[in-house]
């Protein structure tokens, strides 16, 4: 067996690096970013910094003393790398996430101050002197009283969970119970730290308060942020801009309309615009996020209306503040692009693939970027070619062998094209008859893209000697907005009908072999494997498996997002019943056939595991063969090594039943 011909599987996959966002020096020629190791045998991840040269030499691990460090930001006068995590230093231990700074050369990382509720996302300020960060607070207590209040709350016998909030879980946790997170900035050389938004009503997302929420001002005197303006606050409300002077703390809103959802505010580099996202409820909740800008004068105009793309997070101005550097999706892949506000034109400046994140500074561009044959790895752009700064990964997959992958069209529901992925077994040859595994994304506003997943690893499972398929139904996003609101109000139907026109197109290939063909999915995918087995006939299919399915729409209420479901399904429960119930694979239960692997997390709130466990349940009393894996410790995702190499094994077993890899 030569070195290179070895099964790619779940212990490759795990001994991978993991490179995280990148942070440019001031001159663009170096950039630093949290690389994360596993260990299988400890059942844990390390993270910790690398310097990676732009223009070309070796890479650097750059701190080793932290088990998590993470978020990474290099200064703006270039003499510090600023970042979070939990240490032992000065015989004090962290309890919570604390910021240190490091010199780029090495040495000892610093802790910067004390903050007793810790420090979640950050952002320097254009001085290099002080950082602006996020922090959980008790509203009702002065920043001195914040370490007590803690204490208390540790201390306190009872468990309950207590609230009278709409908001109050989001993901796999719950919101820290009687906090909210306020922006507070810390002096650099002291430590000394000031709450912002100390005795006001102010505050930052609660679900999601990341980096994205908020800026500094190129003069460091304002800081921009977004906010929810409703006295109650939910996940599906509408967020407007205000911006808070610095000096004075004192808050103005920027730009509030009912109609209107605004988010991730960015100052140009000469600090007289705004850019951020804008998306217009008002017309659905499904309406993309565009690119918008707000002047000085408290004028705004959306800049990307004709551009039938959905702007992500973050903005970033050019040197000239003509132009501004963003990345989007685009039938399958996500590229980043640059987008010229006088003629309100996109270009291209790198086409993924997946562009997972970049950084721009000194006139140097560094992408994160992954695709089916690869993880994800930095690179510099050149001229709109990409090269490699860093070769972290490189002899570990030379070890194995990687399978071709192609994007097919179809037709589909209402005779429109449908994108379908397929990745082939490595050596596939179509002279032989191959099984398929249909791999159904979730959502269902995503889309399965060229790029690499850790959970739901392609490369691990065509390596098992299957087809994958990977249909970009109707409701995915990347398409357009038409294409990806088409499906409200009538879930599974047209997703349906994707998914069966693409087995039909692969049941017309000599490869296929038509007794061996599965279909597995999470989350939506979970949703349309549980709808397959109540709308397909039995046998088409051999085997089902059902990751973090939905199941019943109106139990689903258990979850963090129930805002959503009446806009998405088109009705309440209470207002609709009956369709709620048609459009929830529990109503037709009855017609359950097909074997399945139910597979759920006790921390799930997203798709809350009583969905599983119901599912497993109705399938098990109506005698249908099924199999039900239940992990106690994680959420939507299963992120523990041990715990994913049982999650494929399980899956790869169940699949190995019905429908053989291999004759």
């Amino acid at each position: 067996m030569s070195k290179a011909s070895r099964p790619f599987d779940v212990d490759a996959l795990w001994a991978l690096d993991r490179i995280g966002a990148p942070s440019l020096s001031p001159d663009g020629a170096q950039a630093v970013a949290a690389v994360t190791s596993h260990s299988m045998d400890a059942n844990k991840a390390q993270a910790s910094l690398w310097l990676f040269s732009t223009l070309g030499g070796a890479a650097r691990r750059l701190t080793e003393a932290g088990d998590k460090d993470g978020q990474p930001q290099w200064s703006p006068r270039g003499d510090l790398i600023a970042f979070t995590a939990k240490r032992e230093q000065g015989g004090a231990k962290d309890e919570e996430a604390q910021l240190y700074v490091i010199a780029p050369d090495g040495g000892e990382a610093r802790r910067v101050g004390s903050v007793a509720t810790g420090v979640d996302a950050f952002k320097w300020f254009p001085d290099g002197r002080r950082i602006a960060f996020v922090s959980w607070v008790w509203p009702d207590r002065k920043a001195a009283a914040q370490a007590e209040a803690l204490r208390e709350f540790k201390a306190r016998k009872e468990s309950a969970y207590v609230t009278d909030e709409a908001l109050y879980r989001f993901w796999d946790h719950h919101i820290p119970q009687g906090r909210v997170p306020h922006l507070h900035v810390m002096d650099v050389s002291t430590g000394k730290v000031r709450d912002l938004f100390e005795g006001s009503a102010w505050e930052l997302d609660r679900a999601e308060p990341d980096a994205n929420s908020f800026d500094v001002s190129p003069d460091g005197r304002r800081i921009a942020f977004a906010f929810d303006p409703a006295a109650e606050k939910r996940l599906d409300n509408r967020f407007a801009l205000a911006e808070v002077d610095v000096r004075t703390r004192h808050v103005q809103t920027l730009l509030q309309d009912a109609d209107w959802q605004f988010s991730a505010p960015r100052y140009s580099q000469a600090g007289a615009h705004l850019a951020f996202l804008a998306s217009h409820q008002a017309l659905g909740h499904n309406q993309p996020d565009r690119l918008a800008v707000l002047d000085q004068r408290g004028h705004w105009a959306v800049f990307s209306e004709d551009w039938d793309h959905t702007v992500a997070a973050p903005l970033c101005w050019a040197e000239d503040d003509q132009a501004v550097l963003l990345a989007a999706e685009e039938h399958g892949r996500r590229h980043l692009w640059r987008f010229a506000l006088g003629d309100r034109r996109a270009e291209a400046l790198f086409e993924g693939g997946h562009v997972g994140a970049f950084a721009h500074a000194g006139g140097i561009t560094v992408i994160n970027h992954d695709g089916m044959q690869f993880p994800p790895q930095l690179s510099v752009l050149d001229g709109g070619m990409a090269q490699r700064v860093e070769t972290l990964n490189d002899a570990r997959l030379a070890a194995h062998r990687f399978g071709r992958h192609e994007a097919v069209r179809i037709t589909g529901a209402r005779g429109d094209a449908v994108q379908m992925w397929l990745t082939y077994p490595p050596g596939f040859d179509a002279k032989k008859k191959w099984p398929v595994m249909h791999v159904i994304h979730g959502g269902p506003h995503t889309a399965f893209g060229d790029s690499w997943h850790w959970r739901w690893n392609h490369q691990a499972f065509a390596a098992q000697g299957y087809v994958v398929a990977s249909v970009n139904y109707h409701g995915s996003s990347g398409f357009g907005h038409e294409f990806l609101d088409s499906i409200t109000g009538h879930w599974g139907e047209y997703e349906l009908q994707d998914v069966e026109a693409g087995t039909d197109w692969l049941l017309q290939q000599r490869w296929v072999d038509r007794k061996r063909i599965v279909a597995t999915g999470g989350s939506y995918g979970g949703y349309m494997v549980a709808w397959m087995n109540g709308h397909v006939a039995p046998g088409r299919y051999q085997a089902y498996v059902c990751h973090a399915g939905c199941y019943d729409w109106q139990a689903m209420y258990a979850d963090d997002a129930y805002g959503w479901h009446r806009k998405e399904l088109g009705a309440a429960y209470w207002d609709d019943p009956a369709r709620v119930a048609a459009q929830s694979p529990h109503a037709f239960a009855k017609h359950f056939k097909t074997p399945t692997l139910v597979i759920h997390g006790a921390m799930d709130y997203r798709v809350p595991d009583a969905q599983g466990l119901a599912y497993y349940n109705t399938l098990k009393s109506l005698g249908v063969p099924a199999r039900l894996v239940w992990f106690p410790d994680e959420n939507h995702w299963v992120l523990k090594p041990c715990n994913s190499r049982l999650w494929y094994g399980e899956f790869f077993s169940w699949l190995a039943q019905h429908a053989p890899p291999r004759h």
